[in-house]
């Protein structure tokens, strides 16, 4: 049977994509919901002495059994491994969906690169994932995720008809920023690791080059460039407006993004926390293109543009605020016109810090997440079982897991941290796992049951408190 959107998110309610949770309680004992050993997709042993090290640091028993279940739930579930021409291939999908998402392949190995110079078979596993998304960027730079099957067509029910350039291989096509962002993360994450150029070949190569090509294209300085979408919906985030070319832009050198991070449409184009991130992902691609291949006429191209739409960002990037605070805008057009509100997924306004793209004490971005974490935001929720950013993906009073864990990712305020891991512990409703989203007043109303991005993400967290601020994690929340 072919997975719909629908059911991929859970059962409709009131407009909202909501799965039916368990019980509100968890497992007798905290019994380890991971698959029994042999059914694992994928097994570290650093991951496995990981998970043993920091656990015995945590307090909090709940809290030490949602570790366990969700660090290693993108190994334990999403991870195929196979061999092309010779080298490693990993295809890694997001968890409910059987497709592979630049962005969230990406993050979903983030959490072991710390690992990854112990441990040779987790090498292998990031070597596989950085030549399958090279291989899937020369297929379309401009699709979001990717089939198993690289001469396959879509079976995507909401993408089947979808009136833009679809390749096989090609699973869904949302131009966003990010998903070419995301393997530059991973690539620099790797190089900076190991120092291992297997990775890093002619195909990476060949990849890196296409991805600052078609970032130079969506500065659409000649024009509206190769790439439209239009899809038939009742959603209108679910399709481009304006015959798929979107709302009007003035070329400034800001990067077009057709997609939020949430698959999300653009209200404008210029989204900006995602050009944000094109700035430091660009110079990441850098270091590794000099590094690990002596390549200097990449890196000098992808510094180029890194440096142009850091220009661009600091004239056209920003906003003020009805109280007159200024902070980085959400999305611009070039022409003046702005919008302000956050979306949980990252590259978020919020994540800012997390990304590495503004220090953690810089003024503005501390005023922009302040910002976001109010009612300046219309997608910040607060009610009975918590406070977090949501977004129009999935409606009104949902807050985002993925948001609290980035709050408490970049905040250097001991208490707001304990809030936000109490908020995790306390909104699972029972299943031992982080969620897409939740209700803001009842934690049992929820979506997406296995998101392997989300549980890595929690899991990161952990890892970084065992080592930043271990006290805090043995003391009871």
């Amino acid at each position: 049977m072919t997975l719909t959107r629908r059911d991929a998110l859970g059962v409709g309610l009131g407009g909202v994509a909501l799965a039916a949770a368990a019980p509100a309680r968890a497992a007798p004992a905290f019994a380890s919901l991971r698959p029994a050993a042999a059914a694992r997709s994928f097994v570290s042993p650093a991951v496995e002495r990981e998970i043993v090290r920091v656990g015995a640091l945590i307090a909090d028993p709940k809290l030490r059994w949602m570790f366990a279940n969700c660090y290693p739930n993108t190994l334990d579930t999403t991870v195929r491994m196979g061999v092309v021409d010779g080298a490693p291939d990993a295809f890694v999908i997001t968890g409910d969906i059987p497709c592979m998402w630049l962005r969230d392949s990406s993050a979903q190995l983030t959490p072991y690169l710390h690992l990854v110079r112990g441990d040779p078979a987790l090498a292998t596993l990031f070597r596989g994932l950085i030549a399958r998304q090279a291989r899937s960027i020369l297929i379309d730079p401009y699709a979001n995720a990717f089939l198993e099957d690289p001469a396959a067509k879509t079976d995507l029910d909401w993408a089947l008809h979808d009136r833009t350039e679809m390749k096989p291989g090609v699973a869904e096509r949302k131009w966003e920023i990010d998903s070419l962002c995301y393997p530059m993360r991973l690539a620099h994450g790797y190089w900076q690791a190991t120092n291992d150029p297997a990775p890093f070949d002619a195909q990476w190569a060949a990849a890196a080059r296409l991805s600052v090509a078609t970032f130079r294209a969506q500065q659409r300085k000649d024009g509206p460039g190769p790439y439209r979408f239009l899809r038939a919906s009742d959603r209108n985030i679910e399709t481009v407006p304006l015959e798929g070319w979107g709302n009007p832009s003035r070329a400034v050198g800001l990067i077009h993004s057709a997609f939020r991070p949430s698959d999300d449409a653009c209200v404008y184009p210029f989204l900006i926390p995602s050009n944000l991130f094109a700035v430091t992902a660009l110079r990441e691609l850098a270091t590794v293109a000099t590094g690990a291949r002596q390549d200097a006429k990449l890196a000098a191209d992808a510094r180029a543009l890194a440096d142009e739409v850091e220009h661009a960002l600091r004239a056209y990037g920003r906003m003020r605020l009805r109280d007159g605070r200024e902070v980085w805008a959400y999305e611009v057009d070039g022409f003046g016109n702005a919008l302000f509100m956050d979306d949980a997924n990252v590259p978020s306004l919020s994540g800012l810090a997390y990304l590495g793209c503004a220090a953690l004490r810089d003024p503005l971005w501390r005023r922009t997440r302040d910002a976001a974490w109010s009612d300046a935001n219309p997608y910040f929720f607060r009610g009975a079982a918590g406070e977090g950013i949501g977004g129009p993906h999935v409606g009104l009073r949902q807050i985002w897991p993925m948001s609290l864990i980035v709050r408490a990712l970049s905040s250097d305020d001991p208490a707001v941290i304990r809030r936000c891991l109490k908020t995790l512990r306390d909104s699972d409703a029972g299943t031992g796992f982080i969620h897409e989203s939740f209700d803001q007043d009842d934690p049992a109303r929820f979506t997406r049951r296995w998101f392997a991005w989300a549980n890595g993400l929690f899991g990161e967290l952990i890892v970084r408190l065992a080592t930043s601020r271990p006290a805090l994690l043995g003391q009871p929340l």
